[in-house]
């Protein structure tokens, strides 16, 4: 039986039980962490940290928790009592890292891996949604919290859109600086562009930002030209008539449909009217601009990403959390699988793929080998196909969203931070750039 185990190849011996010290809620959570500390050491001390294939290797900045190790924690041990506060990390280990749950996270990883910081403003959610990579200016493209907190923006400020350099990230990577912390440019978009929350692509050649909308002007899928003066082409505002909710996120299917979800968070981000409309997912048609619902019956749906086929779609349930009513963890923190029918591109054979223990499962992306990535309460949880939770990309604060600027770059958004981790993991290309 395995216990815990440390990046790199060398095993380090697990924090000894620490019953009466205290540590910060929103760092870890500390009767909890202390009673798995106490168990996993008394693992290691007899059992190696060893799999049934041999010693695990592990790449540095990485910790190794085997499910085994913390299945039971016995009866007189302290637990979790909140998803939203309190995090997993029995390990103490230092942020960021790699909590890696699977042997299989290993080969999402590689054997070199690295994380670092690369952005900050403690006072300004900058990097909350949106990121779209842009490989030809070598940028990413995201957008500030839309009526969050430390969003700065409200029934009568618009969020906004920025960008970093990932030519800025790679000079200050390879000068091993210790405090990164690349000029983010924001940009000047029009009116029409109003609480930017989802986006994918390029898209023909362009950004594809899903929008919220403020007050009375409408949510909105637009096309936005990554290149000053960044012009903006409107492509839907309306369901016949009726505006949206609050649209949130955004996919183009390998069949060049694209694929949007509509929740009430604008209402309940007090920025927008009350709610019109189920919370649901839509399909809008770019060549002849049909609009159709495919999936609904959700509490909150969110974020949206499909396998590189297009014959399943995932979408995320984040009816947890609720705005000004609050958070509510008996409530989905819940990724839903659906296959995608070949002929009506309806979303059918519904099934729970996946389960956030912190938070709610906020973006969603899928990478080359079909592992599914969720911003998720401490970071990027990663599962792979099977619905099986391989490892974390741990932050220790919630990240919305993470996109991949190429192969290899995984940049995650933190609210007031940015993250870049250079793995192995290969990205599904744009289809239509």
């Amino acid at each position: 039986m395995a216990g815990i185990k440390r990046g790199s190849s060398e095993e380090v011996e697990p924090p000894a039980p620490q019953a009466s010290r205290h540590f910060p809620m929103k760092t870890i959570v500390s009767a909890l962490s202390a009673c798995i500390a106490a168990y996993v050491a008394l693992v290691y001390a007899q059992e190696t940290s060893s799999t049934e294939g041999g010693p695990l290797q592990l790449p540095p900045q990485s910790v190794f928790l085997d499910p085994r190790s913390f299945a039971v924690l016995a009866g007189d041990a302290s637990f979790r009592d909140s998803s939203f506060s309190q995090f997993f990390n029995p390990t103490l280990t230092e942020l960021p890292f790699f909590q890696i749950f699977d042997k299989q996270f290993l080969s999402v990883l590689g054997p070199n891996p690295s994380f670092h910081q690369v952005a900050s403003n403690e006072t300004f959610a900058f990097a909350h949604e949106a990121p779209i990579y842009n490989k030809p200016t070598d940028e990413v493209f995201f957008a500030s919290n839309d009526g969050g907190p430390l969003g700065m923006s409200d029934l009568n400020h618009n969020s906004k859109v920025g960008k970093i350099s990932m030519k800025d990230v790679e000079t200050a990577l390879a000068k091993n600086e210790s405090n990164i912390n690349v000029h983010v440019t924001e940009l000047d978009l029009p009116d029409t562009i109003q609480m930017t929350n989802g986006g994918t692509g390029p898209y023909k050649g362009n950004l594809l930002f899903i929008t919220s909308g403020r007050g009375p002007r409408p949510p909105s899928i637009a096309l936005v030209n990554p290149v000053s003066p960044h012009n903006v082409t409107v492509l839907l505002d309306n369901y016949l008539g009726r505006q949206f909710n609050s649209l949130n996120d955004i996919k183009v299917h390998p069949s060049g449909k694209i694929f949007f979800t509509d929740v009430t968070y604008g209402f309940l981000n007090q920025f927008r009217s009350a709610p019109l409309m189920p919370n649901q997912v839509y399909r809008f048609d770019p060549d002849t601009s049909a609009v159709r619902v495919v999936a609904t019956d959700f509490d909150k749906c969110n974020g949206i990403a499909f396998t590189a086929d297009g014959k399943t779609a995932y979408i995320a349930d984040t009816g947890a959390t609720a705005g000004f009513l609050g958070n509510n963890q008996t409530e989905p923190a819940t990724i839903y699988a659906f296959d995608v029918d070949q002929r009506t591109q309806a979303f059918t054979n519904r099934r729970v793929f996946a389960y956030a223990d912190t938070g709610v499962p906020d973006g969603v992306q899928v990478d080359a080998n079909g592992n599914v990535y969720a911003g998720c309460g401490d970071g990027v949880n990663v599962w792979n196909d099977e619905g099986t939770l391989i490892g974390k990309f741990f932050i220790g604060t919630t990240s919305s969203n993470m996109v991949f600027a190429g192969d290899g770059r995984l940049v995650i958004m933190a609210e007031t931070k940015i993250f870049v981790a250079k793995i192995m993991a290969k990205e599904i290309p744009p289809l239509f750039p």
